[in-house]
């Protein structure tokens, strides 16, 4: 498809061009809304949000880059302001400092599919869960981590590896699980 003929067409208000441009990247980035909130009608109205965002500053698209890029950062932006604006979850992404799980080098070895791995991450407290989100997946630094959610780098350091060391203890969990199951399951000869 011609991304650039199509952000052309939308910009001259083409609704069938509109809708094309939507239904090409919908899917992939209702995904990508839906791994920072914690329900689907939530990652839903982020992804509306998100599409209103789109066409009105499809204007700044510089065509430097990929679309589905330029629209997967406003997504993102826009998973995250509503995080910010949403009562549900103002006190989850509260950052301290505090020691609430240590910190772990470990680096177990298992075998766990994308979505199983996909789950673990959604069952991170939301804000473990967004800077995991935006540094492991999207490739935000910790400085412009920082900037999108006004702490500082150090704390958006200490969250994620934080966060990384939860994945860690569960994952070895979820391993010793399958390991115990797979045992029972399969007969002795």
């Amino acid at each position: 498809m011609d991304h650039h003929q199509l952000v052309n067409d939308c910009l001259r208000g083409d609704a069938v061009a509109q809708r094309q441009l939507y239904d090409e990247f919908a899917g992939s980035m209702l995904g990508v809304c839906y791994r920072y909130t914690k329900s689907m009608a939530d990652a839903e109205d982020v992804l509306q949000d998100g599409f209103i965002m789109v066409f009105r500053n499809l204007y700044q698209f510089s065509f430097s880059g990929e679309l589905g890029g330029w629209i997967r950062r406003i997504m993102v932006n826009t998973a995250i302001n509503y995080l910010k604006k949403n009562s549900r979850y103002q006190s989850d992404l509260s950052f301290r400092d505090g020691d609430l799980h240590p910190v772990s080098d470990d680096d177990p070895e298992v075998m766990m599919s994308t979505k199983e791995l996909a789950e673990l991450i959604r069952q991170l407290p939301p804000g473990y869960q967004t800077i995991f989100n935006l540094h492991a997946i999207e490739g935000y630094s910790h400085v412009e981590i920082g900037r999108i959610l006004g702490i500082k780098e150090g704390t958006s350091r200490s969250q994620y590896a934080r966060s990384r060391s939860l994945l860690i203890t569960w994952i070895n969990k979820f391993s010793t699980a399958k390991k115990n199951e797979t045992s029972y399951a399969r007969p002795k000869i």
